[in-house]
């Protein structure tokens, strides 16, 4: 099982940043998704179920942040608009051992390697 993130980079606050995450070596419908973010503290930001019917975002994201994936292109999306200071921190795409999310970190069983997400003017 394999997870690797990209689109992270340097932005303006006010700004748009969108990430990719592209799982292979698993049935990626079949798995809830999610969005962490580390800055420090690990966080859940946003959750997708397996058929991408029931997503979940943290109050500090919701309405700025969009959760999506494409199944046909095993790809986990996150568009963040109107990004704050506060949002920099890297961020990890995480796979769930169900087809439904938790909230719980301990659920989640692959991991990327992150990418860096930084806000500043």
């Amino acid at each position: 099982e394999r997870l690797a993130e990209s689109g992270g980079g340097l932005v303006q606050p006010g700004g748009s940043l969108r990430l990719s995450c592209t799982a292979s070596g698993f049935t990626f419908s079949l798995y809830a998704m999610a969005w962490f973010r580390r800055a420090p503290e690990r966080e859940l930001l946003a959750a997708i179920s397996a058929n991408g019917d029931t997503t979940y975002y943290a109050d500090s994201v919701k309405v700025r942040f969009t959760i999506s994936r494409d199944k046909g292109l095993n790809t986990l999306y996150l568009q963040m608009d109107n990004l704050e200071e506060q949002d920099t921190g890297r961020y990890f795409c995480a796979k769930s051992g169900s087809p439904m999310y938790s909230l719980a970190h301990y659920s989640y069983d692959a991991w990327g390697q992150g990418t860096q997400v930084t806000v500043s003017s």
